[in-house]
């Protein structure tokens, strides 16, 4: 997985960058957030993803909705496992090769913080 930081002025966009550049696994629409909330404990947990940044004041926290934490955590998980199977996540996730970084999940774009670059 390869995480990138993106300045502009007064913005930061963290994209998380597929390990084939084409794979993203984000929450499907409409799970319910009982399910999500399993899933994103197991990715985050057991599963051992990257889930700092959508803690209370990471830099992914905002908004704070479950359907975005959920992707988040999908996805870093899918990254460090990327094959189907390791995003099924109990029928709460999907793939997709549309880049959610790209107009539709918009939990990616943070505030820009002195010292990132």
């Amino acid at each position: 997985m390869i995480s990138l930081a993106f300045c502009f002025p007064g913005l930061v966009k963290n994209i998380v960058v597929s390990a084939d550049e084409r794979t993203w696994c984000v929450a499907k629409p409409g799970a319910s957030n009982i399910d999500l909330q399993h899933a994103i404990d197991y990715a985050c947990g057991e599963g051992g993803a990257d889930c700092v940044p959508i803690n209370p004041g990471g830099s992914c926290f905002t908004p704070d909705t479950l359907q975005n934490h959920a992707s988040y955590a999908f996805n870093s998980y899918y990254q460090m496992h990327p094959i189907p199977d390791s995003c099924v996540f109990g029928g709460a996730s999907i793939l997709t090769n549309i880049n959610p970084s790209k107009n539709t999940l918009k939990y990616l774009v943070k505030m820009c913080y002195k010292g990132i670059r």
